[in-house]
């Protein structure tokens, strides 16, 4: 629950900022002299590319969630079998484990969503957040019967 009200508050700073960006963008168009719109155009940008972003990523986050929650329905979560230092961070060997287990899962049954959102989980431990994503993306698409390649 605390990430989800971060998530939302910090969505929400966002949109506060691109509005303000935005503002200042349309009040350097309205200058009307050649530098201004150019660089009001540029400050546009910034709003467009970030709100694009915003979406995307909560788009992720929302289909990541809705597959947790079938997954845990089912009981196939995966769980926290992973050794922590007495810090609190995660083993490196007991990660590298878990991993292996997962990308054999994943090997023995390629189209399935759920042997890839362990295996998302299990990059996402090891701290490899890019294929953490992309495993997650394969197992939304696997789960929505979008085409995958590669």
């Amino acid at each position: 629950m605390r990430a989800k009200i971060t998530y939302f508050v910090t969505a929400a700073v966002l949109v506060v900022y691109f509005v303000l960006a935005g503002s200042r963008g349309v009040m350097l168009i309205r200058q009307g002299t050649a530098l201004t719109v150019v660089f009001g155009a540029a400050v546009l940008i910034l709003p467009v590319i970030g709100v694009w972003f915003l979406w995307k990523n909560t788009r992720f986050v929302t289909r990541a969630n809705r597959l947790a929650a079938e997954l845990d329905a089912e009981g196939g979560l995966p769980v926290d079998e992973l050794v922590r230092t007495p810090g609190g961070r995660i083993d490196k060997d007991s990660a590298d484990a878990v991993f292996d287990r997962r990308r054999a899962e994943t090997e023995d049954s390629p189209d399935d969503w759920r042997c890839w959102f362990r295996l998302a989980v299990a990059y996402h431990d090891a701290r490899d957040t890019p294929r953490a994503r992309r495993a997650m993306q394969r197992a939304i698409a696997l789960h929505d019967g979008k085409p995958v390649s590669g």
